[in-house]
């Protein structure tokens, strides 16, 4: 194992995460520049995720419960506009879920093919 799950969800599952919450609050109507002051994040970061560039690898959307759960994270930022360490916090949580569940196990055995997911159940013990 080259990447361990912690780096394969630093690397890619945490960003793909917050470019779907970005997508969320854009979709909303929210211009760019809003969107980067409720997450504590630049302009130009927002871009990034809008255009694809960043957090692009993980398709999000296609895990209904933790997109839902991404949903609800946007509605309380719009309404409680909470601070970047209460967002991270809340971001980690739900990638920590993903693990759990196992919804990371085939990408990361992408991107590391030294992985074997009928044999690492390491994410599954931990936090499933």
């Amino acid at each position: 194992m080259k990447i361990n799950a912690f780096e394969a969800a630093a690397k890619y599952v945490y960003p793909s995460l917050r470019r779907r919450l970005v997508e969320i609050l854009y979709k909303k109507g929210l211009t760019q520049v809003q969107v980067a002051e409720l997450l504590h994040i630049t302009q130009s970061a927002v871009s990034r995720y809008i255009k694809m560039n960043r957090g692009a690898l993980v398709e999000v959307e296609k895990f209904k419960d933790i997109d839902e759960e991404l949903m609800e994270l946007a509605d309380r930022i719009l309404k409680e506009r909470p601070n970047e360490y209460y967002i991270h916090s809340e971001l980690v949580k739900i990638a920590l879920k993903m693990l759990g569940k196992g919804y990371v196990c085939s990408f990361h055995s992408k991107v590391d093919p030294e992985v074997d997911p009928a044999m690492c159940n390491i994410c599954l013990d931990i936090f499933g």
